[in-house]
């Protein structure tokens, strides 16, 4: 996605910088809209860590998918799981 720019990204090189570092879609671009709002080194100071996927069972990542709302996880193995549930 390099160059391409989305209108609703306030920051869109925080939010590229995030996606490089495996954070998800969604997640890069709340967290890159919430820094352009209230400033990078705010965002910082909140609390919130869910740690890496590749640290989850898979049970966990499972469970994280069915809150998102993907489907056909069920059969996938555990870096098909990290891999849908960074890129959905």
């Amino acid at each position: 996605m390099p160059g391409r720019r989305n209108a609703s990204l306030k920051d869109p090189e925080l939010y590229e910088k995030l996606r490089d570092d495996g954070a998800s879609k969604e997640k890069a671009a709340r967290v890159s809209n919430a820094a352009a709002k209230q400033g990078r080194s705010e965002i910082g100071r909140r609390g919130g860590s869910h740690g890496d996927y590749e640290a989850w069972t898979v049970p966990q990542l499972k469970q994280r998918a069915k809150e998102l709302g993907l489907t056909g996880y069920s059969g996938k193995r555990k870096s098909e799981l990290i891999s849908a549930l960074r890129n959905h």
